[in-house]
């Protein structure tokens, strides 16, 4: 097994969905079957926007593309996708994070292994990116982003002896990386109500909601998931509460839900908030999954008490 660089264009002709699957020509076939197993790094070029290193996962298998003769599919393990907290820019202090791509003296290569779509990433270097774009104490400085006297941190007090992997797998973390980046993504604002509200000590009350729960086969993507107030979650997660085929009609159990309450907690137009970067919109395959496994599918026929 060895880890890998993966280039990433979000308009490519290459039908990738970075949580999913990676597409991929022949010529890179060697080193992605060498990355079975293991973990690799998102990275998008210079041309195709300002991002740089943005996530990891870890590639399950490579099959043949259906159909497509030539290309193949690197098949990337449920679960394993998570984005940077902050993307990791290509070059630090003027020198490329990655070996392959300096010359003697630190400064920039050109061409060659820069322009490879999937090249090998040595560990050092892995490590390296994680570090940035992942650091060790992000649960620390999430928790005390609005109460610098919060603790509760002595079990992780020394997270920055585990391995970066073992980081990179625990729930905890991922669940404190994922909620950071859909609040950002979503501006603070509930997708559905459009309301932004923050406590006394300026915490944000919205919270990030799967759409397609990690048990269930989701991820911890950005397009997996929407901002959403404490109600508004729960009456998701129940299936009270959906988006339409069309990505952004808001759907109600209205047999469940009375007029009164769906006049407080909607948008007025009763259309979806989405993020400001399309890249980060749900996903109409993750939205589907939501309609078809929870929406109406309450476990109880009981009346809910809406107070």
């Amino acid at each position: 097994m060895v880890k890998l660089v993966l280039l990433h264009k979000a308009d490519s002709i290459y039908e990738d969905e970075p949580d999913v699957v990676y597409d991929f020509p022949r010529s890179y076939l060697k080193a992605a079957r060498e990355g079975v197993g293991d973990w690799i790094v998102y990275y998008e070029p210079v041309k195709a926007g300002p991002r740089g290193y943005f996530a990891v996962a870890k590639i399950r298998t490579v099959i043949p593309k259906p159909g497509v003769e030539g290309r193949f599919l690197a098949i990337i393990e449920p679960g394993s996708y998570l984005p940077f907290d902050r993307e990791v820019p290509r070059l630090v202090n003027g020198r490329p994070l990655e070996v392959s791509l300096a010359e003697s003296d630190g400064s920039p290569r050109k061409g060659g292994a820069v322009q490879r779509a999937v090249r090998r990433l040595p560990e050092a270097d892995f490590a390296k990116i994680v570090n940035l774009g992942l650091p060790y104490d992000l649960e620390r400085q999430e928790e005390t982003r609005y109460d610098p006297a919060a603790g509760g941190f002595a079990e992780d007090a020394l997270a920055f002896q585990r391995p970066v992997t073992e980081r990179l797998t625990r729930r905890p973390y991922r669940d404190v990386a994922f909620r950071r980046k859909v609040r950002e993504a979503y501006d603070y604002r509930c997708a559905i109500s459009g309301l932004r509200l923050r406590n006394g000590g300026g915490r944000p009350e919205v919270q990030a909601a799967h759409i397609r729960p990690v048990e269930k086969g989701g991820s911890d993507f950005v397009r997996n998931g929407l901002a959403l107030s404490g109600t508004v979650h729960w009456m998701f997660d129940r299936g009270l509460i959906s988006v339409a085929e069309d990505c952004e009609t808001i759907l109600i159990s209205r047999n469940k839900v009375p007029g009164d309450v769906i006049q407080r907690l909607l948008r007025p137009d009763g259309k979806l908030l989405k993020p400001s970067d399309a890249r980060d919109w749900p996903s109409p395959v993750n939205l589907q999954w939501h309609r078809e496994n929870v929406f109406g599918q309450v476990l109880s026929d009981a009346p809910i008490d809406w107070g």
